[in-house]
């Protein structure tokens, strides 16, 4: 693993320009290399990385509800899809950053039934 903070985040706006966020810098993973990033409430996200990409989360519906995230599908008002990762507890903050951001949620990806609807529709194109 190779890492590269920045001293000086590089800031940019987004939403509109109702955030800015600051890219502190990056990391670089070797296949089968993981990180984890953790949130103070004791929420758990991994990346790993093999030699053909990435997994960009954990098992949707295992892993990352056991380790306080809930993984939605979400579409903003300019079309665009998104996975949002949901801290357990934080339900009104992140329905009222829907609101704000005019993104709905598609689907909850932990949920068995919606992820058999999902499987079932793929299968039959």
């Amino acid at each position: 693993m190779k890492t590269a903070l920045r001293d000086s985040p590089r800031c940019f706006e987004v939403d509109g320009g109702r955030v800015t966020m600051a890219d502190v810098g990056s990391i670089e993973l070797a296949s089968d290399e993981q990180v984890t990033f953790t949130g103070a409430s004791g929420s758990e996200y991994d990346v790993a990385r093999k030699s053909w990409g990435y997994y960009a989360t954990p098992s949707l519906n295992a892993r990352l509800p056991a380790h306080g995230l809930r993984p939605a599908l979400t579409r903003n008002a300019g079309g665009r899809f998104f996975i949002c990762l949901v801290e357990i507890g934080s339900d009104r903050d992140f329905a009222d950053y829907l609101a704000v951001t005019g993104m709905q949620v598609l689907g909850w990806l932990d949920d068995p039934s919606a992820l058999s609807r999902l499987a079932a529709a793929l299968e039959t194109g």
